[in-house]
């Protein structure tokens, strides 16, 4: 049996711990490394082989995605395994551009965690069934006219009211309890899907729609 190398990679050192401790128990895989700096990463690669990258999508510095773009230049033979808790459907679909391998809810199984690298490893793509429902949601919404606010999460709505209210990034995250980096990432997603290029963007969008007076 062919062994596949896993490199782990997550912000938080608890889980690392937990995917160590659970990949390590199964036949056929063995884990490399593990790291809760994606800035990291490419450095080890220049000295570790590895198959698969197994990372977070929201991650401080760089992105799940930030890194699948990078590796498909500098490494293009690694494949890339989102295991996150993001279910927005176009942070879904901007993975899928980017070129991951597969994306795989953080509540998911040991078994469906399996199978989705041994289905990347044969060169194909594996998404959740939760994640490939919310692409057909997408795809349906986007051929009918529905309310633009739809394609925003709620988290991403709180944020652009606080953006159009005018409150800084680092008041945003106290607000909200989440990191600045957390709101740069929320901020950089809103601009995408709202297809605007700057704040003043946001705030036209944000009065348009009722979300600020």
């Amino acid at each position: 049996m062919n062994t596949t190398r896993l490199l782990l990679v997550d912000d938080h050192q608890l889980i690392l711990d937990s995917l160590q401790t659970l990949f390590t128990s199964l036949p056929g895989m063995q884990v490399v490394g593990t790291i809760n700096d994606s800035r990291r990463v490419r450095e080890m690669l220049l000295n570790t082989p590895v198959d698969v990258l197994l990372c977070d999508c929201q991650m401080p510095h760089l992105t799940g995605i930030d890194l699948t773009l990078q590796l498909r230049g500098s490494h293009p033979m690694v494949r890339v395994l989102l295991l996150t808790m993001v279910e927005d459907a176009h942070t879904i679909r901007e993975a899928v551009r980017a070129g991951v391998g597969g994306y795989v809810l953080k509540r998911t199984g040991r078994h469906e965690l399996e199978k989705a690298i041994t289905t990347i490893m044969q060169g194909q793509r594996y998404f959740s069934p939760d994640v490939l429902e919310q692409l057909t949601c997408l795809e349906e919404a986007t051929t009918t006219d529905c309310n633009p606010l739809t394609v925003l999460t709620e988290r991403e709505v709180d944020v652009l009211k606080l953006i159009a209210d005018e409150n800084p990034t680092h008041q945003i995250a106290e607000k909200l309890f989440i990191s600045v980096p957390t709101v740069e990432t929320h901020r950089r997603h809103l601009m995408q899907k709202l297809g605007v290029k700057s704040v003043v963007g946001m705030v036209k969008f944000a009065m348009k729609h009722g979300l600020v007076s």
